[in-house]
């Protein structure tokens, strides 16, 4: 072997050994489960109708990465119940495995709580014939066990392991809509496909030009228009890889390559990012010389999965307004916490008094007419005032500039033009007005804008650095 594939040998090596559950971890998670099928199996003969449980997910299918504490158990009714049923029973058997745990809502309402040091999720779902049957999108999960645990072996398991830990280490795994990364199952589909955790990153790092297809049980030909497409092989008219964003799919490709060339363990296990102090980043925005501008709120009281789409919406319906009346958004983000943050940072935060507005070619009759006539009679009307006369009268000469006639209608070229009021000559004076509602905003947090917001201006979104200090170190210095 060459010098680079003895270093990731002995890279892969040393991470195995960190993330491969020892015996003792093992033999507590089976009992555990054990446990709990057990009193689930007992709650289930209370009932009126018929029932299983099964346990699904990673430490189902043994590609679970030791210290993960998460016990998935499915509990499966007839097909012929009715919703209400399936809630019904599905709670029933929830609080009587797990008499602490509390009640939370996905497609429909399920038990979680904590057993022995482990976190548990109690999930009621429908017993189908095929996966293409399916009621309610947890009913696919019992097929993706089956699929996989036909499939992987101890040895595919450990490579599915380093797989996830990698795609952990360099922040693309999760199907959450916070991270909208691979989930679980998409790695162990794609580790599968291409028998090794090496093979998968020198595959990604040579081989992937998106949109990237896979269609393990040659479903046929469906379409989806998404950068990574692997067909569901227990349904085919699903795409596992929907959820990924393209610069997660990038985010594999890069550091596919970066562990290939030059192995090593940070890759899988990075250093926490260094917060940044309040007056670390007043000292990046100075030397950026740019202007940050931040709306600050109460975070919406809803499921990361429903804040994070709305986030992301409100962010980019502020930068795309600012960019159109010309303060040239360079980058954006959004954080929350207790807080919600929408940030974006300028190039330009202050702009003329007046705009260039083009009309239609002079030649084009009709419509030219209507621009010189609508634009000649708004100055007729207002008279020939200059900004500063204006300003003699008001006392405010950004007042006057707005409240004055447009110049022109005057010939540039071969069309009308007229130089008009902009309506707001800095990116504050918009976000403090109720133009921000105007916007492509999330339904909470138009509401949440709405109950109040602070708006933070260049060295002002220092005072951010308290509850985001980490999330400002990476928009600073960012990173693949």
């Amino acid at each position: 072997m060459t010098g680079e594939d003895d270093d990731f040998e002995a890279v892969v090596a040393a991470i195995g050994d960190r993330i491969d559950p020892g015996d003792r971890e093992r033999q507590r998670m089976r009992e555990a489960v054990a446990a709990l099928t057990e009193r689930a199996e007992e709650a289930i003969a209370d009932l009126p109708v018929s029932g299983d449980v099964i346990q699904v997910g990673s430490t189902a299918r043994g590609t679970w990465i030791s210290g993960d504490r998460d016990i998935d158990l499915f509990v499966r009714f007839p097909a012929d119940a009715d919703r209400e049923e399936l809630e019904s029973y599905g709670l029933r058997v929830g609080h009587a495995v797990l008499p602490e745990g509390r009640e939370e809502y996905a497609e429909h309402p399920y038990v979680t709580g904590e057993y022995d040091g482990f976190d548990v999720d109690l999930v009621p779902c429908y017993r189908l014939d095929s996966a293409t049957d399916i009621r309610s999108a947890v009913d696919r999960t019992p097929f993706h066990n089956e699929y996989l645990d036909e499939r992987i072996d101890a040895d595919l398991a450990g490579e599915v392991r380093l797989f996830k830990q990698f795609l952990k280490g360099i922040g693309a795994y999760g199907s959450d809509l916070r991270t909208r990364g691979f989930s679980g199952y998409l790695t162990e589909l794609l580790v599968l496909e291409y028998g090794g955790f090496r093979e998968t990153v020198e595959a990604a790092a040579d081989d992937w030009h998106p949109p990237v297809r896979f269609d393990p049980e040659n479903h046929g030909q469906a379409e989806f228009d998404d950068p990574l497409v692997v067909i569901d092989p227990t349904d085919p008219e699903r795409n596992v890889a929907a959820v990924c964003a393209p610069e997660n799919v990038a985010r594999l490709q890069h550091y596919a390559r970066e562990l290939l060339e030059r192995p090593r363990e940070d890759l899988f296990f990075p250093d926490p990012t260094d917060p940044l102090s309040a007056d670390e980043v007043r000292d990046h925005v100075r030397a950026r010389g740019t202007t940050p501008v931040a709306l600050r709120f109460d975070a919406p009281d809803v499921v990361e999965d429903q804040l994070y789409p709305q986030l992301r919406k409100s962010v980019s319906g502020v930068r795309e307004e600012l960019d159109r009346r010309g303060f040239d958004a360079l980058r954006a983000a959004t954080f929350a916490d207790e807080s919600a943050v929408l940030f974006v940072e300028l190039a330009v935060a202050e702009r003329p008094a007046v705009e260039r507005h083009e009309g239609p070619p002079v030649h084009v009759r009709q419509h030219a007419e209507g621009f010189y006539g609508k634009y000649a009679d708004e100055r007729s009307s207002s008279g020939p005032a200059t900004a500063s006369q204006d300003a003699d009268d008001s006392g405010d000469s950004e007042t006057a500039a707005r409240s004055g006639p447009p110049y022109g209608p005057f010939i540039d070229g071969d069309r009308y033009v007229v130089e008009r009021d902009r309506e707001f000559e800095t990116a504050a004076a918009f976000l403090e007005s109720d133009d921000i509602f105007d916007v492509a905003l999330g339904v909470h947090v138009e509401s949440a804008l709405a109950d109040g917001y602070d708006l933070l201006v260049g060295e002002e979104v220092g005072e951010l650095a308290a509850e985001f200090g980490a999330e400002l170190a990476e928009f600073f210095d960012p990173e693949p």
